[in-house]
């Protein structure tokens, strides 16, 4: 979808429920919800995140929760499926994308910097 904000890639594992985190990275969401919403089988989305696609936090007991950026970023995966694309054909155009957003966010601070020094 390519007017939804992309969202940094995170490997899976690396995240906590206990994270301080600002409001759209706090997983909230069950796996069963998630499953709701989006209209993916519980097992594609351990699949996805297996593969490093996704990385839902886990509560202290382990169980999956879900950020607003996780759905965010599942219904571009799921986008990106339904065209054709296989796992690591995702995970290169994921990862061309969150470069791209870099490489523009840099170029624009050089431009800033560009406009404040020539006035």
């Amino acid at each position: 979808m390519a007017n939804e904000k992309s969202v940094p890639d995170r490997r899976a594992g690396s995240r906590t429920a206990q994270d301080d985190r600002p409001p759209g990275h706090q997983g909230v969401y069950p796996i069963s919800i998630v499953s709701e919403l989006t209209g993916v089988e519980p097992h594609l989305l351990r699949a996805w995140e297996k593969a490093g696609l996704l990385s839902p936090v886990r509560s202290v007991g382990g169980t999956r929760r879900y950020s607003a950026d996780d759905l965010i970023r599942l219904r571009h995966i799921r986008a990106l499926a339904s065209e054709g694309l296989n796992v690591p054909g995702i995970r290169t155009v994921l990862q061309l994308e969150e470069e791209l957003a870099l490489l523009r966010a840099e170029l624009d601070e050089l431009r800033a910097g560009d406009r404040s020094s020539s006035q």
